[in-house]
Order: C-alpha cells, then structure tokens, then sequence
C-alpha cells in the first residue's frame, strides 16, 4: 500500500447521540469513491476494543449507521466501530482476494491510527459483508495473521457460493420465460468470474472461497473457527420470500447459516451460535418490511454477547 494520504472530517450524523464521536477517514487523499472508512470512537475514553463493521452490496458507510445503531450501542460500551468501504469499492465480492487483502490493510491502518495493539478485536457485518468477515475470521486462524477475531458475526450472510450458484440457476429455470429478480441473474454471472467457473469445473475454487461448503466434506473452511465464538443471524420469512420474490428455502441464505453452525457445533465450537428472529426485518427509513435486514441482529444483545468471551487481546496466539 502506497503511504497514506489521509483526510478527516468531523460529520454529525443522525445516528450518532451524545457518547460518541464519528470522523471519516480516506486513506488516498485523491481518491474519496474507495478505500475509506467511518470511525465512530467512544467519547472521552480510550476504546477498550474495536470492530469492523461491513455493509452489503452495493452500500456504502453511511448507510450502516442509517440501518442499525450497533455502532452507537459498540461506543457507549467502549468499542471503537470502524465502517469501511474496501480498495475494491461498494460492488464487491467481500471474499475475494481483493477484498480481504484491502481489509488486511484497513485494520493494521487503524490499528496503528488509535493506537489498538492488544485490543480485543470484533468483525462482523451484513449479507456479502458477513461473508467477507467470516472469510476474513477464518483465513486469520489458518493464515496466523497477527490480527484475529476475538469474536464475529454475520447478518443472513450468504457463506456458501455452490449453494448459491446452484440455486440461482434453478430460480432461472423454475422462471422459464417469466422475468426473474435481476440479482438472479446478475449473482450467476459474478460467480462464474470471480471463482473462474462453475461448481463443476472449479469446484476447488468454491471451496477456497466460500467461508462454508456444504459439500466439502473435510470441512477445512469450518474446521478454522472451532475455537472462535461466532454468531450467526437469519430470519428464514418463507413466506415473504415466497409472495414477494418466488424464493424457496434454497436460495435464502437461512440455509447455510443453520448448516455452519450445526457443524461447528459438532466440532466442538460450544460458542456457535445461531439467532433466527420473526417479524423484525425492516429497512429504514421507512420501515420497509424485508427479512433480509440489518435490523434483524438487535444491538444491545449483540454487543452483550461480544463481549461476555474472556479478554484475550488481538496479538499472535
């Protein structure tokens, strides 16, 4: 990464209350549309842990503190919540190469700027930003980066490509010559490039990339998070997505995140943990009723259940 040309602005946001401070960060001063991030530090005190935040596609910093005030509840509980949009802009794939080497980077950025070392770490995020921090949890443990989750989380995250791939070629088919939701179509497109083919002919490549197979059966992916508390959140509506998309079980994301966690489950992760909610998924600002929503993971419950694991520090283990 080139040396940092940094800019901060002091904004007010509306989600932000008193107890709490945001700037904005641009780490290339001549290039505002990536790699970036929001910061939104406790006030007068020093941050006892921090967290990484990822939003989906398509989103942007913003639009988190718009859609859930777990930055604000993270702060007034002493947690640093940094919000960043990636190297790889707001239409990435999150479990990319790319993309985890550009949040590599963001967080030994930060690290350094407040001065975290030996600070409890968190990362989490919703939809392909969940994906992106379990990937980015899992490849920590295997890769031993100095940098490991002490906890992470994911917002109806889709983790398994395969399944995914899978099923939206059977929405296409199901659909015949009827219009299909144009992510559809779209997501069966950025698969194939991003993991240089289909299930069939790279199956290998799904498996390096998705932070959960179902048909890996050496469970390599999974196997990493074993000792990690991690937390799960979905609200499998069926029948929304029925009447409003003409999705089945197959191509919501409810089913990878029950799948994951029952493995590590039986692996012996008594910190893997699955929420499923009913009727809270609303998008703001007007409420707009859809269970894939970052309103679905409560946030004083969350902060409570990320900082119930023993302190362990963010240093090599």
């Amino acid at each position: 990464m080139q040396k940092l040309a940094c800019s901060i602005l002091m904004l007010l946001a509306p989600a932000i209350s008193f107890g709490q401070k945001i700037e904005t960060v641009y780490l290339n001063a001549k290039d505002s549309t990536v790699n970036m991030y929001i910061a939104v530090l406790p006030d007068n005190q020093p941050p006892k842990a921090f967290m990484f935040l990822l939003d989906g596609f398509g989103a942007s910093p913003r639009d988190v503190l718009q859609q859930t005030t777990l930055p604000v509840v993270a702060a007034q509980q002493g947690i640093l919540t940094i919000i960043p949009l990636l190297e790889t802009g707001q239409l990435y794939f999150g479990t990319d190469n790319a993309s985890q080497q550009s949040l590599q980077q963001q967080i030994k950025e930060v690290m350094g700027r407040y001065k975290l070392q030996g600070k409890d770490f968190f990362i989490g995020g919703f939809s392909i930003g969940g994906s992106c921090a379990v990937k980015y949890a899992e490849l920590a443990v295997e890769k031993k980066y100095p940098v490991k989750a002490k906890a992470v989380f994911a917002v109806d995250a889709p983790l398994d490509w395969e399944r995914f791939y899978d099923a939206a070629k059977r929405m296409v088919r199901l659909a015949g010559n009827k219009p299909v939701n144009g992510e559809v179509t779209y997501m069966i497109g950025r698969i194939e490039l991003e993991l240089k083919g289909t299930p069939e002919t790279a199956r290998q490549n799904f498996y390096d990339m998705s932070p959960y197979s179902y048909t890996d059966t050496t469970q390599r992916a999974v196997k990493t998070l074993v000792n990690t508390p991690i937390m799960l959140f979905t609200e499998p509506d069926i029948q929304w997505w029925l009447r409003e998309r003409g999705y089945d079980y197959s191509y919501i994301n409810a089913k990878d995140n029950a799948a994951m966690i029952n493995e590590l489950q039986w692996l012996g992760n008594k910190n893997a943990v699955l929420t499923t909610t009913d009727n809270k998924g609303y998008r703001k600002p007007d409420n707009k009723r859809h269970p894939h929503s970052w309103s679905i993971a409560e946030p004083k419950a969350l902060v409570k259940w990320l900082l119930s694991h023993p302190a362990r520090g963010n240093t090599r283990q």
